[in-house]
């Protein structure tokens, strides 16, 4: 099993001796008032630190906040185009039981009212829910300033200087100690590349964009992918669509040859190439003629705000380089990420990184030296390559998880 960290406990984690003179309290940033954001603040918060959390929309939640409203781009590539943050379809209930969702000391257990939703895999609004219950018990929205755009960060004179764009429309910044990027990663679409894209007539969407079937009723569908998203919406497609060929990179390929027509769903290997007669020509040798791609295929990261002079780069959608997928070992540890790794549970990771990062900033915790946390970068991303991993998947925890969430708990 690859691991994208060392399973043994850390010296470098342990906790320092807890003495009130060695301890310190950061004026610290929280940009996004997502899941990650809140409870990153509450852990920023307890450690002592004072926190001011930007948010550009209305209110908490970030993606767990939905939205029946699409892009003008429903491909989402057009850089004019209009902005939805939110990825939710009408529908999403969580693939996880709602048991490994809460953090560890507010479980997401079920609640009484009428338009609350008892289920184990509740839908997305039930989610919504805990975040607002979770920001109201521990005051986190009297930290956020709301409708409030984070254009710039940048380290000056050993500051972070962020500036910010107001709901009136006036940009003003201020100085930080430290700065934790909460933004998300399920916002701005990764499509994928098709010879012949171009030319082709049909209709394109990613599922950013998608929200219900209805608009895809009685067309032939070629969905792209069958991760999460992929397989929620072709079921949801069953019944609607006219047809329904799913394209996606799977090792087992036994499922291509037993399978070729379920309920009007076939499987195929990746499109081959695209044509300007309506044809999509799959790398199986079949032809269909197609009315839309779905591209399920997931999303980039994506920090326009960031400057950091080369030092904190996103290539192939790996970012980097980055100690533990949290602190970039240069600029360490006024710049971290929480919430990078996908394929994981997020509430307890966020919880269990935001603690991490809370600790170092107030010397509770003590992080090795640059040059070993860049030598330890440098030992995962060679132990990646070495597996075959490509750069894109840099971030996935799957089985990797448990080892993961270990190695943030101080001994």
């Amino acid at each position: 099993m690859l691991t994208p960290l060392n399973c043994q406990p850390s010296p470098q984690l342990s906790t320092m001796p807890n003495s009130q003179s060695q301890l310190a309290s950061r004026h610290v940033a929280v940009i996004g008032a997502g899941a990650g954001g809140i409870v990153v603040a509450r852990e920023l918060s307890r450690e002592g630190h004072r926190v001011v959390v930007f948010e550009r929309n209305s209110q908490i939640g970030g993606t767990w906040v939905y939205s029946p409203e699409i892009e003008s781009d429903p491909l989402g590539v057009n850089p004019d185009r209009t902005r939805i943050h939110s990825s939710l379809y009408k529908s999403l209930r969580t693939n996880l039981p709602r048991e490994l969702m809460g953090v560890r000391d507010y479980p997401f257990v079920p609640r009484e009212g009428e338009d609350r939703d008892p289920r184990r895999f509740p839908g997305h609004r039930e989610v919504l829910k805990y975040l607002e219950d979770f920001a109201n018990e521990f005051g986190i929205c009297e930290l956020v300033r709301f409708r409030t755009e984070v254009v710039f960060v940048g380290l000056e004179l050993g500051k972070w200087r962020i500036r910010f764009r107001c709901e009136n429309g006036a940009v003003d910044e201020e100085t930080f100690d430290a700065v934790v990027v909460c933004v998300g990663n399920f916002s701005l679409p990764r499509v994928a590349e098709i010879p012949g894209i171009d030319e082709w007539p049909g209709e394109q969407m990613h599922s950013h964009n998608y929200r219900s079937p209805e608009p895809f009723r009685g067309k032939v569908v070629v969905v792209i992918g069958y991760s999460s998203s992929g397989t929620d919406i072709s079921q949801e497609l069953i019944g609607v669509a006219k047809e329904i060929h799913i394209a996606w990179k799977s090792a087992k390929t036994e499922l291509l040859d037993t399978q070729s027509s379920i309920n009007s769903v076939s499987l195929h290997p990746m499109i081959e190439s695209v044509h300007k007669d309506g044809r999509v020509v799959f790398q199986d040798g079949c032809i269909v003629s197609v009315d839309v791609i779905l591209h399920c295929t997931g999303y980039k990261y994506d920090y326009p705000f960031l400057e950091t002079n080369g030092i904190v780069t996103v290539n192939e959608n790996r970012v980097g380089p980055l100690y533990k997928h949290v602190f970039p070992p240069a600029l360490a540890p006024g710049l971290s990420f929480v919430g990078l790794p996908f394929k994981a549970v997020p509430l307890p990771l966020f919880e269990l990184q935001g603690n991490w990062v809370a600790g170092v900033l107030s010397n509770r915790i003590a992080l090795p030296s640059k040059e070993e946390m860049l030598a330890d970068v440098r030992a995962f991303y060679a132990a990646l390559e070495a597996s075959g991993k490509p750069k894109h998947l840099t971030h996935e925890l799957g089985d990797s998880l448990v080892c993961f969430m270990l190695c943030y708990m101080p001994e």
